[in-house]
């Protein structure tokens, strides 16, 4: 009796530009190919789910330097990320990034899908000590802005901080927005607190951005409109969806543009 197929195995839907016209790559090529630091592959992932994945893996990360207008340093954030398949996760979730060890570990049957959200967690812990003055090593900018430390001036840095106030002010610039106050919600049902941490306000948000891009890809992102977590209201609705796109998209092109020039 053959063994069931896993999620891995399953076509993850895109139709972004192909970016390998046909070939295989392998998780050597995405280390080279972007600067990752590193990559860590589980001992129960087979050289099979291995090779779909590095597919995966470079596909999705190439898609998402073409939505973001970006160059490939920025996707392995100065070659200071590094990455995991199948290894390094975090106990009951799919996927994890570790701010201790600047990982993005993705699980092998169930992490796609969240790349696009992990890997804004990394961004945002990057940048964390380039937006703000007076930071740790753990923080995140997302919470540091809502904590309203002082920012190093620069007209990337307030454009970023943009996007921050879109993601968590109302109109008035003054009271959480909607989004915020309906993740504070689902909180309170679920009697935790996780919906409504900066960082993770700040990553659905840019899920959001992603999956709303003409440039679809299932392995990078996927859920922020007709799945359980979505149905809950933990995502951006539509005008809000909107305005933050503009502002992201904004904000890494003219990073890319300053990085390229």
């Amino acid at each position: 009796m053959p063994l069931p197929t896993s999620r891995l195995h399953k076509p993850y839907y895109r139709n972004g530009q192909s970016h390998r016209d046909g070939a295989d790559v392998s998780f050597r090529d995405i280390v080279k190919f972007f600067g990752f630091r590193a990559v860590t592959i589980g001992k129960w992932v087979t050289p099979t789910e291995q090779q779909i994945a590095a597919n995966l893996f470079f596909d999705a990360l190439c898609d998402l330097m073409d939505i973001l207008q970006i160059p490939e340093t920025v996707i392995s954030l100065n070659g200071s990320l590094s990455l995991a398949f199948g290894s390094g996760g975090k106990k009951h979730s799919n996927a994890h990034y570790d701010a201790q060890t600047k990982r993005l570990a993705l699980a092998k049957n169930a992490g796609g899908g969240a790349l696009a959200h992990e890997w804004f967690h990394g961004f945002d812990h990057y940048i964390c000590h380039k937006l703000f003055v007076h930071v740790s090593a753990g923080q995140f900018a997302s919470e540091c802005w809502l904590q309203d430390h002082g920012q190093r001036p620069h007209r990337l840095n307030e454009k970023l901080s943009q996007c921050f106030e879109t993601i968590f002010l109302g109109m008035d610039k003054s009271q959480p927005n909607e989004y915020v106050k309906r993740s504070a919600q689902a909180d309170k049902i679920l009697k935790t607190f996780y919906y409504a941490q900066p960082q993770e306000l700040a990553a659905r948000a840019f899920e959001a951005c992603i999956q709303d891009n003409p440039i679809k890809n299932a392995f990078l992102v996927q859920g922020t409109k007709q799945s359980p977590e979505a149905k809950m209201g933990i995502y951006p609705t539509e005008e809000l969806r909107a305005i933050i796109s503009k502002n992201i998209l904004d904000y890494f092109f003219h990073l890319g543009q300053a990085i390229d020039s």
